[in-house]
């Protein structure tokens, strides 16, 4: 996971630029790669069955309301997997719901951020999660 590649989650457009607004202002130089939905994901993350999946990024942005595959179930596909089953995930949506934030946990989440509703407390979520996830916290070795 040397690369910190960010893989963000979301089906959204607008949430998709406005954190992609975030990243910019908070001077994030890493890169991040957008997928829009379940399916999506878990096909970066694990491959198709037939070739290999993507670099692992450092973290994953996960939002839960997504098409084709929820959110949960794809962090229950991730954790299940020995390859991905240590990937920091960060549920990132913007419910409000306690039985989401449960089940995110139980399901192995990292953290659990509700998306600020206004644009600075955004910024300010998205350069806190950039510190921690990319500066701070040590990802386990690949292979262990």
């Amino acid at each position: 996971m040397s690369s910190k590649v960010i893989l963000l989650v979301e089906d959204n457009p607008d949430d998709e630029e406005l954190a992609l607004l975030a990243f910019r202002k908070s001077k994030l130089a890493n890169e991040v790669i957008v997928v829009r939905d379940g399916e999506e994901a878990l096909l970066y993350l694990l491959g198709d069955g037939v070739s290999e999946p993507k670099i692992l990024p450092q973290v994953v942005l996960l939002d839960l309301k997504l098409p084709k595959i929820d959110g949960h179930e794809v962090l229950k596909r991730i954790r299940s997997d020995t390859r991905t089953q240590r990937l920091p995930i960060v549920i990132l949506t913007s419910s409000r719901e306690d039985e989401d934030v449960v089940r995110g946990y139980n399901l192995g989440a990292n953290s659990y951020v509700r998306k600020p509703v206004d644009f600075d407390g955004f910024i300010e979520a998205i350069r806190q999660l950039q510190v921690y996830w990319l500066i701070l916290n040590e990802a386990p070795p690949l292979g262990y």
